[in-house]
C-alpha cells in the first residue's frame, strides 16, 4: 500500500521519586525512540502532619494522578539505604503507598535503583542533582528545568523506563525470532 505506515505503539509511564514529604511524579509518554512530556508535579506532605496522613495525601495525589492520566506502567525508585533508619523506614512506608496505587490502577510496575537512573538519563551513576536535571530538560525538549527537583527525579525514572521497557522489548522480540532446538534438528 503507498502511503501506510504501521501504527506506532506508545507507552504512557507514570515515574516517581517516592519522599515522605515531597513525592514528585512525572508523566511521559513514548514510543521507545521518542518521549514526550505530558504532566508533572508533586504531592507536598507538611511536617505538620501525622505521618499516616501524610501517607493518604501521597496515597490520594498519586490516585488522582493515575485516573487523570492513565498510564500503562508505573516505574520509581528502589529504596537506597540511608544511614537514618527511621528515614529508611519512612521511605520505604511511602514506597508501599506507591507501589499500592500502581497495583489497585493494574500497572505494570517497574523499580530502578537510583545509581541505574543516573547511569540510563547521564550516563554516569555518580551523576549530580543537577546533571541529572539538566539531561531531563534535554530528552524532553523543555524550556527550563522541571522543579521542584523531586518532580525532575520522577520524570528521570520514567525516561530510565523507557530506555529498559524498549531494550527488554527488543530482546524479547529477538528471542521470539529464534528458531527452537526442534526447529533447528
Amino acid at each position: 500500500m503507498v502511503g501506510y505506515a504501521p501504527a506506532i505503539d506508545t507507552m504512557r509511564v507514570l515515574g516517581i521519586d517516592p519522599g515522605s514529604q515531597t513525592t514528585g511524579w512525572g508523566i511521559v509518554e513514548g514510543d521507545g525512540r521518542r518521549y514526550k512530556l505530558v504532566e508533572f508535579g508533586s504531592i507536598r506532605s507538611p511536617s505538620t502532619l501525622s505521618f499516616p496522613a501524610r501517607l493518604l495525601r501521597i496515597c490520594n495525589g498519586l490516585q488522582e494522578v493515575v485516573e487523570r492520566h492513565s498510564p500503562d506502567a508505573c516505574a520509581l525508585e528502589d529504596a537506597f539505604l540511608a544511614t537514618n533508619v527511621k528515614v529508611s523506614m519512612k521511605l520505604g512506608q511511602v514506597r508501599g503507598v506507591a507501589l499500592l496505587v500502581a497495583e489497585r490502577a493494574a500497572l505494570e510496575i517497574h523499580e530502578y535503583s537510583p545509581r541505574l537512573i543516573k547511569q540510563t538519563v547521564v550516563g554516569y551513576g555518580n551523576a549530580e542533582k543537577h546533571q541529572v536535571q539538566e539531561m531531563v530538560r534535554l530528552l524532553l525538549s523543555l524550556k527550563c528545568i522541571p522543579s521542584p527537583h523531586d518532580a525532575a527525579d520522577a520524570l528521570a525514572v520514567a525516561l530510565c523506563h523507557f530506555h529498559h521497557a524498549n531494550f527488554a522489548e527488543k530482546l524479547a522480540s529477538t528471542e521470539r525470532r529464534k528458531p527452537t532446538r526442534a526447529a533447528r534438528v
